[in-house]
């Protein structure tokens, strides 16, 4: 009877040491192959990483993240640690790619490559039936894409789920973030763990918001793919703000009529993949964190209630998709976080991940679902028993 299951652990003291030695203490006699590690970025990742290294046995494989806020059964936190645990009929594989901001279709080649080879596999010969990837990105970088073409260039049927390691900072100039693979502290760097295992498990996306009907077309992007130009022919901008009814200055991501009321999705067969702008630049065009093409054409979204609709993710939709759920790993949109603190809905929001399994995660910058870099989601990976 195949099986993964996952303790949990969660500190908010301040020494590294006495982090450690709190989180391994709650784990108790568990023995784990992998643990998550989860951490405020504010606090010293070396120190943390090697306070929790030490106490871990060899046989442990360890990856993790700076966070904007952590997340684990009890819901969301400020500040913390979490530690996530993972025992059971599972081989894990993890590929640390580095100097992504110069070469990230290489790092993710790479970080790809050597996972599999702790496998004992190559890429092209993994089979998605019995092979899920855990993909975490220095996400300040801004090369989604990039590494996530490098990593499937030898296998593009492989399901892979995460996000990017992130910082509660808001200051475009002082953000930044940091990734933990075994005893190594790295950034510009991103890791791909490949775990081979015949227990039940999915990769799932959740979003609140419902098609309605309405589409749009980017035709002119900027050279760097970065920012519409046009949408329909007109200005992008104000094109946008006419379909809102709003104005250009009441667009921007959080405002409460804008592109968080109200984004774009790419839609692929009946799934539609999130991609919401992010700001109108002062040129009238549009900032997204994505890659465009031009004549790309996207439905237009709307939101709806995102506590209740993440309860019932949770509660119904998770159960349905795994049999018998005993772990979760959650990269949650920081972006549906500033929504729930804008609409006061941030206690709900929190709570809706007490319905589903045991779980450990952090807010992320930007999501990543197969070969999509999505936004405004929450991603996750799930496992269960047979």
């Amino acid at each position: 009877m195949a099986q993964i299951s996952m303790k949990t652990a969660r500190s908010s003291a301040a020494d590294p040491e006495t982090v450690a030695d709190e989180l391994l203490d709650q784990l108790g006699s568990a023995t784990p192959k992998l643990v998550t590690l989860f951490a405020n970025r504010y606090r010293d990742q070396q120190a943390l990483n090697a306070a929790i290294r030490k106490r871990l046995g060899k046989e442990t494989r360890l990856l993790g993240a700076t966070s904007a806020r952590e997340i684990d059964s009890q819901g969301m936190h400020d500040g913390t640690v979490v530690l996530g645990a993972l025992e059971g009929d599972f081989e894990v594989g993890i590929g640390l790619g580095k100097a992504i901001s110069s070469d990230a279709l290489g790092a993710g080649s790479t970080a790809m490559k050597d996972a599999c080879d702790q496998l004992g596999s190559r890429p092209q010969d993994l089979d998605p039936s019995q092979h899920v990837g855990i993909v975490i990105d220095d996400g300040y970088r801004y090369k989604k894409e990039e590494l996530l073409m490098g990593t499937l260039s030898k296998n593009q049927g492989l399901i892979l789920v995460g996000g990017g390691a992130s910082t509660p900072e808001q200051d475009p100039e002082k953000q930044s973030s940091e990734l933990h693979v075994d005893g190594e502290v790295a950034t510009d760097s991103f890791l791909v763990a490949m775990i081979k295992t015949e227990a039940p498990f999915a990769a799932l996306r959740h979003h609140a918001y419902t098609p309605t009907g309405q589409t749009l077309t980017i035709t002119k992007v900027s050279d760097d793919g970065n920012c519409a130009l046009e949408i329909d022919g007109e200005p992008a901008a104000q094109r946008y703000a006419d379909l809102l009814g709003v104005g250009t200055d009441e667009l921007e991501f959080g405002m409460p009529k804008g592109f968080a009321q109200k984004p774009l999705a790419l839609k692929v067969g009946r799934e539609f993949f999130l991609r919401s702008p992010w700001k109108p630049l002062p040129d009238g065009s549009i900032l997204f964190a994505n890659l465009l093409e031009e004549d790309s054409t996207y439905e237009l979204m709307e939101l709806g209630d995102m506590p209740s609709m993440t309860e019932d993710f949770m509660a119904n939709v998770i159960p349905q998709k795994v049999e018998n759920p005993t772990a979760a790993l959650h990269f949650h949109c920081s972006g549906r976080q500033w929504l729930a603190d804008g609409t006061d809905t941030r206690t709900a929001l929190s709570k809706a991940f007490e319905k589903g399994p045991t779980c450990a995660g952090l807010n992320v910058f930007f999501e990543m679902y197969c070969g999509f870099h999505i936004n405004t989601t929450l991603t996750s990976l799930v496992f269960g028993s047979k």
